[in-house]
C-alpha cells in the first residue's frame, strides 16, 4: 500500500527565509510548523522536505554546510516526535536547467519512488508559485501556498492561505 506525504519547501515554511540560510544561528523556525508537522504525523503523512538551495550552486555555503544544518533541523522535528522521513534538495544555480529544481517535480518524484509515495493523495506547502507548479505537475492533488504574492500566478485549484498557522489549523480540522 502507499503512503501519503506532507513535502514541505524550506525557507519560508521550515524557516524564515533570511537569504541563503546556512548557519543554525540564521535558523528560525516558523510559527505554526510544529503544529503542522503533529497534524500531519496524526493523519499518518510522512514528512518529506523538498528545497531549491542555490546558495550552493552560487558558492555561498557548500553541501556540507547544508547537510550540518539539515541534520539538525531533523533533530529538532524528532525531538518533538515529527521525524522527517526524507529531505530532498537541488543544489543547482537558477540558471541551469535541472529536472529537480522546482518548478520541475523531480524532488517530488524522486522522493516518491524511494518511499512508495501516493502522489495525488499527498499534500504540499510551499510559499512560492513555483511550489506549487511542481506539487501540479507531479501530481499532487492538495498544494497549499503560504504567504505569497496574491498577484502571483499559481496554478488552478491550488489553496492559498495566510500562514504555516493556517495551514496547520486547515490540516488539524480534518483529523
Amino acid at each position: 500500500m502507499l503512503r501519503r506525504a506532507l513535502f514541505l519547501d524550506r525557507d519560508g515554511v521550515i524557516n524564515l527565509d533570511h537569504g541563503y540560510v546556512h548557519r543554525r544561528e540564521e535558523f528560525d523556525f516558523v510559527d505554526g510548523i510544529f503544529d503542522l508537522a503533529a497534524a500531519a504525523t496524526r493523519r499518518g503523512l510522512l514528512l518529506v522536505v523538498v528545497t531549491n538551495q542555490s546558495g550552493i550552486g552560487r558558492g555561498l555555503y557548500s553541501e556540507a554546510d547544508f547537510q550540518a544544518l539539515m541534520a539538525w533541523v531533523a533533530a529538532e522535528f524528532a525531538a518533538r516526535g515529527t521525524p522527517l522521513a526524507r529531505i530532498e534538495h537541488c543544489p543547482d544555480h537558477p540558471g541551469r536547467a535541472t529536472p529537480r529544481r522546482k518548478p520541475a517535480p523531480g524532488m517530488l518524484l524522486d522522493a516518491a519512488a524511494a518511499l512508495g509515495l501516493d502522489l495525488p493523495g499527498s499534500i504540499i506547502v510551499g510559499d512560492q508559485p513555483g511550489d506549487a507548479e511542481a506539487g501540479f505537475r507531479a501530481g499532487i492533488d492538495t498544494r497549499i501556498l503560504v504567504s505569497a504574492d496574491p498577484a502571483a500566478a499559481v496554478p488552478p485549484g491550488t489553496l492559498v492561505l495566510p500562514s504555516v498557522r493556517a495551514a496547520a489549523a486547515w490540516l488539524a480540522a480534518r483529523d
